[in-house]
């Protein structure tokens, strides 16, 4: 049996040095994270320590020789142990050769030792079965770190990656692209770019801005159709339903000298109706408040001599599902409909990603941003799209009316993932 411990910065380079100098064959022991260097304990440089051994006999195919006595059978769980830890030490990459019988594997002290008269009853094939046994169990746990190698050198490809590429993947993960997304970008990157040799900047950034433009869909459409008469806002609370919808309409009265009818449903939040009422009143735009769905059908008659209808609802608990429900009957329409759904910059993915989950069993058409301006990060822009294949439509940045309002353009929100300044 060789034994041999390296001191190493990551898993990857232990397992080259070991396939390198003890072969394929060889297994690990122990691995355990110690400290380098360093003045009173302090300031030290981590490293890995992991001590790997190899069956020499087994690695020279020689026949097995029957041992001196009978080897006891080691159960793997005696094994487990040395497996998550050492309390070896030593220096880096030192050399032992040990007899066959050392202590690797800790055997129970109570085995009791056989007399001479005793081994001689002893058949010879059962030291030999026994030793099958523990090179069966060595198979597995090698075929085990061999897996285990592998999803470590897929974690640590980026380590090999240009340093253009590498730069631009620290990017991504500062913006809190997903992983997958990430994954995509950089392996099709590489692959364009390996062609020619060419990872400079200019290369990879051309590059990166192509894909990332093919995640969003075309331009077109994605402010409120010409030919639409209702446009429903939903989302959670705190996003700025009503603030957003105040600003569309001025802009559909101001802008395109439309005449505007809102509709709230909102009567849960103290002041809701009021605040509406109060951008209506400067605007001159008609409101019609519902209370339950057979409200509708009055609303929209007072309303039907204006152009579009802009109906505010409640910002509840989404997780709610009788709220759910109750918003999935006042969605009814009279004419050609859109469905907006309004989320917060400043929410967490994980939570925005349940929203919208949630909200679209109502058959949502297009995406309001607001908050644009209290963040700096963008990607959950581009996890959105790519898991619900989302159109947006317009990003809120302030709390002006009517001013701070704008259309989606994917090429200013991919200048932000990528950052101007980034490169300068």
């Amino acid at each position: 049996m060789r034994v041999k411990r390296y001191l190493v910065d990551s898993m990857p380079d232990a397992l080259q040095k070991i396939r390198s100098e003890l072969g394929n064959d060889a297994i690990i022991v122990s691995t355990k994270d110690v400290k380098q260097g360093g003045f009173l304990g302090m300031f030290g440089k981590k490293k890995i320590e992991v001590v790997a051994a190899i069956d020499t006999a087994a690695a020279n195919k020689a026949p097995v020789q029957p041992a001196p006595r009978p080897v006891p059978t080691i159960p793997l769980d005696l094994i487990k142990p040395f497996m998550g830890g050492s309390t070896l030490g030593g220096s880096t990459s030192t050399d032992e050769t040990r007899p066959q019988d050392t202590n690797i594997f800790q055997i129970k002290p109570e085995v009791k030792v056989q007399t001479q008269a005793e081994r001689s009853r002893v058949p010879e094939t059962k030291s030999t079965l026994n030793e099958d046994a523990i090179l069966a169990e060595m198979k597995s746990m090698r075929e085990m770190i061999q897996k285990l190698s592998t999803a470590s050198m897929g974690s640590s490809d980026s380590q090999s990656l240009p340093d253009m590429l590498l730069k631009y993947e620290a990017r991504f993960i500062d913006q809190e692209v997903s992983q997958e997304i990430i994954k995509q970008l950089i392996d099709r990157c590489l692959e364009e770019l390996s062609v020619d040799g060419d990872f400079s900047e200019e290369a990879v950034r051309k590059s990166l801005r192509t894909q990332l433009m093919s995640y969003f869909p075309s331009e077109q459409y994605r402010s409120i159709s010409e030919n639409t008469r209702i446009v429903h806002f939903v989302g959670p609370t705190g996003v700025g339903k009503t603030t957003t919808i105040a600003k569309l309409a001025a802009e559909q009265v101001l802008k395109y000298r439309h005449r505007v009818g809102f509709i709230t449903s909102d009567t849960y939040r103290i002041a809701a109706v009021e605040q509406l009422n109060t951008y209506a009143n400067i605007l001159n735009i008609p409101t019609e408040v519902v209370f339950s769905p057979k409200d509708l059908s009055r609303a929209f008659d007072q309303l039907r001599e204006v152009d579009i209808i802009f109906m505010d609802t409640a910002g509840r608990n989404y997780r709610n599902e009788m709220y759910v429900s109750e918003l999935h009957t006042l969605l009814q329409s009279e004419g050609q409909s859109e469905t907006y759904l309004v989320l917060s910059m400043t929410t967490k993915y994980r939570d925005m990603k349940a929203i919208t989950a949630n909200f679209q069993k109502f058959n949502l058409d297009k995406v309001i941003l607001t908050k644009f301006d209290e963040t700096d990060s963008y990607g959950c822009i581009l996890n959105l799209v790519h898991d619900f294949g989302l159109t947006f439509s317009y990003i809120a940045n302030g709390q002006n009316v009517p001013d701070d309002i704008e259309l989606f353009k994917a090429e200013r929100i991919i200048d932000l993932i990528m950052g101007d300044s980034f490169n300068e």
